[in-house]
């Protein structure tokens, strides 16, 4: 076995008590998007209390960090790490259960945090074994637009020194814990938020000739904007349009509201059709609506890009997977039409996101992602935190 995978192995195993700490308390007292500031804090004890460097306050809540192995000079690596909770009132009745009331770690930010901070120690205790120097990115805001990778982006966190690389993970229920799971190439879907208003005239139930029903123009607009998706997408190409609420002004059994406001999402794996098609949505949903006399307004909220892992990148982050869990524990993954603002960061250098095994059903951890009832095999901890460590490592002294 390589001397230093050997090392980083066993101060993962080390540190395994530790990590569930970490983990734990940033699970129960969750902070949402933009609001951040004690897990922030947090971070920060840890990575001076290590004697490791960085700086805070970075678009908004974020930190970033170096470490410098023999030879910084010799090539960077961004390692990331997502920070923010979401709006659901916890339903798991454990000792680290949510401590913030409607807010929960119900998307394994907690376990990215303390996998990266894990990783941190790792790097920084075994410094003098490896050349180059590697780029901690602890980011806020992942689950609200405009998206915390974007905001660090511009505040120069890909700079000074620029990486050359960027890996990021993330928890996947659905894999066994022990495994991990790579996509090389397209891999997660662009994100937009639909807001539809249909205005028409309201009145009587029993007099529809003497209104302009908004409710049966929306129906119209739903079932022909479907036609999108199936009739003008290439169907090598994966697309979803989805409606999740449906809300009118006033309307009742016997009463034709006035409008009826309608939010929704597009998503796709295709940078040009996904422009193609909001254009496409437009002309459709004001069309029907002005056909049948009333109007339409469709704003569209441009959210994340298509996740693209880089091809070499991937293969290599693979392989060294391999290595460091043996080839039954590393898996390929199919295409998701989930998103995910780290692709903002593989459209500046090349990524790599890659997913971490969290399932132990025998003990009945399978919730999925953003439900109440999340939570994770903890023994995932030291191998999300020791193959962050790797996969650095291994990129910056081939």
């Amino acid at each position: 076995m390589n001397p230093i995978l050997q090392q980083i192995k066993q101060l993962a195993a080390q540190y395994h008590a530790d990590l569930i700490q970490m983990r734990r308390h940033l699970h129960q007292y969750p902070e949402l998007s933009f609001e951040e500031a004690e897990t922030a804090a947090f971070v920060a004890r840890h990575l001076s209390e290590w004697g490791i460097s960085f700086q805070k306050d970075v678009a908004g809540h974020g930190i970033v960090a170096l470490i410098e192995g023999r030879n910084p000079e010799k090539g960077v690596i961004a390692l990331r790490g997502d920070m923010d909770a979401l709006p659901i009132q916890e339903a798991n009745q454990v000792p680290y259960c949510s401590q913030h009331p409607g807010v929960m770690h119900a998307c394994g930010h907690d376990v990215h945090t303390a996998c990266l901070l894990g990783a941190a120690r790792i790097l920084h205790e075994l410094r003098d074994q490896w050349s180059g120097t590697v780029k901690l990115l602890f980011q806020p805001a992942e689950e609200r637009l405009p998206g915390g990778a974007s905001l660090m982006i511009k505040a120069g966190a890909l700079e000074k020194p620029k990486p050359t690389a960027i890996f990021g993970q993330h928890v996947f229920p659905l894999l066994e814990a022990g495994k991990v799971g790579f996509r090389a190439g397209m891999y997660m879907a662009s994100s937009d938020e639909l807001y539809l208003t249909v205005k028409g005239k309201g009145g009587h139930g029993a007099m529809p000739h003497e209104s302009v029903d908004p409710v049966l123009i929306t129906a119209h607009i739903i079932t022909a904007l479907q036609q999108i998706v199936s009739r003008h997408a290439d169907p090598t190409v994966p697309s979803v349009l989805t409606f999740g609420h449906i809300a009118s002004s006033g309307g009742a059994t016997n009463v034709i509201p006035n409008e009826v406001k309608l939010m929704g999402t597009f998503r796709t794996m295709q940078e040009n059709w996904r422009f193609e098609a909001h254009r496409r949505m437009q002309r459709i949903a004001e069309g029907i609506a002005e056909s049948m006399g009333g109007a339409c307004e469709l704003r569209i909220e441009v959210g994340y890009p298509t996740l693209f892992n880089d091809e070499a990148l991937t293969e290599k982050a693979r392989q060294n997977a391999v290595e460091y869990l043996g080839a039954d524990n590393v898996v390929d993954l199919p295409i998701r039409l989930t998103s995910e603002d780290f692709a903002y960061f593989s459209q500046v250098i090349p990524g790599c996101f890659y997913r971490l095994g969290t399932r132990n059903a025998v003990r009945g951890i399978t919730s999925l992602l953003h439900t109440d009832t999340f939570d994770i095999d903890e023994d995932s901890l030291p191998i999300g935190a020791g193959l962050l460590a790797w996969m650095a490592v291994r990129e910056l002294n081939v």
